[in-house]
């Protein structure tokens, strides 16, 4: 966000692919822990692990690895579900705005559709957290084996780390930088790539907490709750939008009157500004186009539909 926000050209698909690449270092993140530690990287951190479920035999060190079957059913769950989940919030909350501005027409089927969709999906997500909280009240009295409904869909438990696993861990580590002295070249080699990638992997465990909380401060820092840097900005004269552009070949160029609209060339309806460059469109002209391109149609900075903002006349 911060890359983005500072080199729109040359960064901002990285806001736009921003959920994608989350999910992929998630699902590197969470593939390392479970096969390394039998738990995901959060589990890890409050030392647990996970073991299939209903299993009355003595249970495996941490080490040996979750069975083939609940490893991929635990990294789907663990990385697919958070993120198809975000999508479809953010496909309600974009079908919500088109149905409120009246994007389609009245009778087209595909509104007909997404207001059932819509009618719909506060009854299916009530269904969903309800889930979640009936098992974790169940879970708190003691009447069932899991906190998550996801870990029973994964056919999993989860237990502390005993003091066996613990050692075996530690032994594990210790073997992957003691191993190179007592074999060929070409396995001294390989041992040298395991302790480099190993080493990264712990270093990355290590200070990604830390990382957590500072990336949370720069959140924190550039959103709209940091209600001293708003009073202080808001507090300084509206500078002018720039009148020298560098655009874009395709970009749409100004209209000499104000109140025209750059895209359709029209007297402004539903006059909408971006916050992104501050300059004004019609509603339906940003919206279609920001849809399509996720920029400006005149800087071509990075913009997204949750930076059209609605201005109202002093008559209205």
């Amino acid at each position: 966000q911060v890359l983005a926000e500072s080199h729109p050209g040359r960064c901002g698909f990285l806001w736009r692919w921003f959920d994608e690449i989350y999910v992929l270092l998630d699902l590197l993140l969470q593939q390392h822990y479970l096969a390394r530690c039998s738990a995901s990287f959060s589990e890890n951190f409050y030392s647990l692990k996970r073991i299939p479920m209903g299993d009355g035999r003595q249970q495996t060190l941490a080490t040996a690895g979750l069975p083939k079957r609940q490893h991929w059913k635990s990294l789907l769950l663990l990385v697919l579900v958070p993120y198809l989940k975000g999508k479809l919030e953010k496909l309600v909350s974009s079908l919500r705005e088109e149905d409120e501005y009246s994007i389609h027409p009245p009778s087209s089927s595909w509104k007909r559709f997404y207001r059932a969709f819509l009618a719909a999906y506060p009854y299916v997500n009530m269904t969903w957290e309800g889930w979640f909280l009936i098992q974790q009240l169940g879970y708190i009295l003691g009447k069932a084996e899991h906190h998550s409904p996801m870990l029973k869909l994964a056919g999993v438990r989860l237990v502390r780390l005993t003091a066996e696993d613990i050692q075996a861990l530690e032994k594990k580590w210790a073997e992957t930088t003691t191993s190179s002295q007592t074999h060929s070249f070409a396995s001294r080699l390989q041992s040298a790539l395991r302790k480099a990638l190993g080493g990264i992997a712990f270093s990355l465990s290590t200070g990604l907490s830390v990382s957590v909380f500072f990336l949370q401060f720069l959140d924190w820092w550039y959103s709209s709750e940091n209600q001293e840097t708003i009073k202080s900005l808001t507090a300084l004269p509206t500078l002018p939008p720039p009148v020298h552009l560098e655009r874009e070949r395709g970009s749409a160029p100004l209209p000499s009157l104000r109140s025209v609209c750059p895209l359709c060339r029209r007297v402004r309806v539903n006059a909408t500004a971006l916050a992104t460059s501050g300059f004004v469109f019609c509603y339906r002209c940003a919206y279609g186009y920001v849809r399509a391109h996720q920029r400006c149609p005149v800087t071509g900075y990075a913009t997204e539909l949750q930076h059209l903002v609605k201005l109202y006349s002093p008559e209205s």
